[in-house]
């Protein structure tokens, strides 16, 4: 709850910079909010708060449009190419700024868009699947240098937070974890919920309600302080989500 918290106290800022526009009458139709990414994942959720939010300020439609591929690229052409009207908005995350030095693009990324707001950041929580017999990542480290490039992690992509954050997880330790790139970080999460990939680089805003179920298991944030609220029901209290 603190975290959802922390997006409304963001999502307020953000608010703050509608007053002018405002004043113009804007908007004087529904507004389209496109998330380059599927259902599920942390743009998703923050997209979805920041639209309701600004339907019940200003008193319009802010209709979410959920355009999901090639790690945002899809959605995030749609919006360069719509009019620049102020009509479309566009929830963007790290892939937008990676995502120029992994492929040839359509747009311009700097040229094409106009910054708002950062609404929300939230570091990675290193979870596995209860299957996978580890509690630390002392021993989830022992076990991918037992078991090389036998481990599978879920991502929402290539060049997504997840994937970075696993490879530089892989950099940190001298270990090989298999990477497994999905459409988004929906239906990544779909997949080691499943137990088919075993472990996930999710962040403190996806990760805690399967943490706290039971469904996944906490081992690490990438922070720089212990975040003892995503450690979940079954760690709480011993600190099992330490920071890396």
């Amino acid at each position: 709850m603190s975290t959802i918290r922390a997006l409304a106290l963001k999502t307020a800022a953000l608010l703050a910079l509608t007053t002018i526009a405002t004043a113009q009458d804007y908007p004087s139709k529904p507004v389209r909010v496109i998330i380059p990414f599927p259902p599920g994942g942390i743009n998703d959720t923050v997209g979805r708060l920041v639209a309701t939010q600004l339907s019940t300020r200003l008193g319009k439609q802010f209709v979410v449009d959920n355009r999901g591929g090639a790690g945002g690229i899809v959605g995030t052409e749609l919006t360069a190419n719509a009019p620049k009207d102020g009509y479309t908005l566009l929830v963007i995350s790290l892939a937008h700024a990676v995502n120029p030095w992994l492929y040839k693009l359509p747009y311009d990324p700097i040229k094409a868009f106009a910054p708002v707001a950062i609404v929300a950041s939230a570091p990675n929580v290193i979870t596995v699947h209860p299957s996978l017999p580890v509690h630390s990542v002392k021993e989830l480290i022992a076990l991918a240098k037992e078991k090389p490039a036998q481990v599978q992690y879920a991502s929402a992509g290539v060049g997504s937070f997840m994937h970075l954050g696993g490879e530089l997880f892989k950099l940190s330790t001298g270990v090989n974890l298999l990477h497994v790139p999905f459409r988004g970080a929906g239906p990544a999460m779909i997949d080691i919920l499943g137990g088919h990939t075993k472990v996930a680089f999710a962040t403190t805003l996806t990760a805690p309600p399967y943490v706290r179920d039971g469904k996944l298991r906490a081992l690490g944030i990438g922070a720089a302080t212990r975040k003892p609220r995503a450690a979940g029901r079954a760690d709480r209290g011993r600190s099992r989500c330490p920071r890396l």
